[in-house]
């Protein structure tokens, strides 16, 4: 259980977050509010508030940077994108609650009876849901969707994207001192500092050593975080020049020992092969390769629907490297294929919230699912059209960079948005096993979007936003030439 410091550390990030916007640039505000609540700030601990969704420490980086920015920096934050395939997909995400809740009002009833007599064992309800649940979960969703508002509109810029880099190559090196402290000692930090351990202590075992946690879910969660960390200090050290390149440089060096130091293979997988691409190969190949691996991720549960994915054939090959990680894998396919025969009985809305998506033993009247993967997640709560809405949006400005660059050259690309396009898609393809779908991926992704929207309609990008007449805006904008109050 959490102790006194965990919840005064989360009380005390809007304070925080007011500091960094008084003392920052605008893109560098927003990036480390976000980025230092992800890095800080304690896991699973969150306030249960009534008629809003629960905030944690997510959610409350989200929220500050927005009002800071409003607030503080005096700039309207637009939440309307400009393309209309963008428009669809987030209609989708946030409207899909709708009928998932109409669909599910009824209460779920699991008892058990003695086989020897009237003896009662128990009795388990599940609620149904209600106009209560449809608020907080529309608000919920528009709450994980504030960093991608912000990237798309603050981080899209030259000077934007390659602010995101540098913070995500930064964090990386802050980080990789308390990870390779854990992975000599043992992954109890957050015990030190919060009261609580966050996971499975036997799950950060690997080995004769550990890898690595701190104040994140889980270790899998840190070794994506440095294996994202690693490719942005690639895409500097390309990007840069001089005294930068050469640190930038150094950095990637170090930053591929602390990732493999994190022990997790699939992490080690991506962030060497995309790493190798960022600093190998030409802008548009890179994206080609990004736009590939989004590709499969967008197509993976409609084949797994299907069966259409050879499991046994994967299992093999994993056994070949390893029967530990086979067996974690097996076990995964497994949880899977209960949940899909589950979800499958409402496949267009889902079951929505109060755990009505998971598989319940009728002997104890207890959940039997673990979820690993984001998008069964999504898929069993919200259906197809939660999942479509959701994925296509992470997807589409990966899809929609790929269309707009096929005919330009490839030193007319930016040098900062394809390690952020491949950034994207490797947490895609990521959270197909593991719920990884943090604030940094909706960065990633709406600075991709506002990127493309800049190429698209260069003039309307980068022009005056009026208030009325190109989508909800929150704010008012102050000159963005504004002398910058410091502490």
């Amino acid at each position: 259980m959490p102790n006194p410091i965990a919840y005064l550390m989360l009380m005390a990030w809007p304070f925080v977050s007011v500091i960094l916007f008084l003392r920052l640039p605008l893109e560098r505000a927003i990036l480390w509010t976000i980025l230092g609540g992800y890095m800080l700030l304690p896991p699973v601990a969150e306030f249960d508030l009534p008629l809003v969704p629960s905030m944690n420490k997510d959610s409350i980086a989200a929220v500050c940077a927005v009002l800071c920015c409003m607030f503080i920096a005096r700039e309207r934050v637009e939440l309307w994108p400009r393309l209309w395939s963008a428009r669809i997909f987030l209609a989708l995400l946030l409207l899909c609650v709708v009928p998932t809740v109409i669909t599910n009002r009824e209460p779920l009833f699991y008892e058990r009876w003695g086989g020897m007599g009237p003896i009662h064992l128990y009795t388990r309800i599940i609620p149904g849901m209600g106009l209560r649940d449809t608020l907080s979960l529309m608000l919920g969703q528009i709450i994980m969707l504030l960093p991608f508002f912000l990237a798309r509109q603050f981080l899209s810029t030259e000077k934007g994207m390659r602010e995101t880099l540098i913070a995500m190559g930064l964090a990386g090196l802050i980080y990789s001192v308390p990870s390779l402290l854990e992975t000599v000692i043992a992954p109890v930090l957050n015990i030190w500092v919060y009261g609580f351990f966050q996971h499975d202590f036997g799950q950060m075992i690997r080995g004769s050593g550990y890898r690595p946690i701190v104040f994140l879910e889980h270790g899998l969660w840190l070794a994506l975080f440095m294996a994202s960390a690693l490719m942005a200090a690639a895409g500097l050290s390309r990007s840069e020049t001089g005294r930068d390149r050469l640190r930038w440089t150094g950095a990637t060096v170090y930053l591929y020992l602390v990732l493999i130091a994190c022990k997790s293979l699939a992490a080690l997988v991506w962030g060497t092969l995309l790493s190798a691409v960022i600093l190998v190969l030409p802008r548009r190949p890179q994206i080609l390769v990004a736009t590939l691996l989004a590709l499969f991720a967008i197509t993976y549960p409609m084949m797994r629907n299907l069966h259409m994915i050879p499991l046994d054939s994967v299992l093999d090959q994993a056994e070949a490297i390893s029967v530990d990680r086979a067996e974690s894998l097996a076990f995964r396919f497994s949880q899977e294929e209960g949940l899909l025969e589950r979800a499958a009985e409402k496949p267009l809305f889902g079951w929505g919230g109060w755990g009505r998506n998971l598989l319940i033993d009728e002997d104890t009247g207890r959940s039997t699912s673990i979820v690993d993967g984001s998008w069964i997640i999504v898929f069993g709560t919200y259906g197809w059209l939660g999942y479509i809405g959701q994925i296509g949006l992470l997807c589409l400005p990966i899809f929609l960079l790929f269309w707009q660059v096929r005919r330009m050259k490839s030193d007319d690309i930016s040098a900062f948005v394809t390690p952020i396009a491949l950034v994207l898609a490797a947490t895609l393809i990521d959270m197909l096993l593991n719920a990884t779908l943090e604030n940094i991926t909706w960065i990633c992704a709406g600075a991709v979007l506002g990127y493309v929207e800049r190429l698209a309609r260069p003039a309307r990008a980068e022009g005056p936003k009026p208030l009325f007449g190109s989508g909800p805006i929150i704010g008012q904008r102050a000159p963005r030439d504004r002398p910058r109050t410091v502490l």
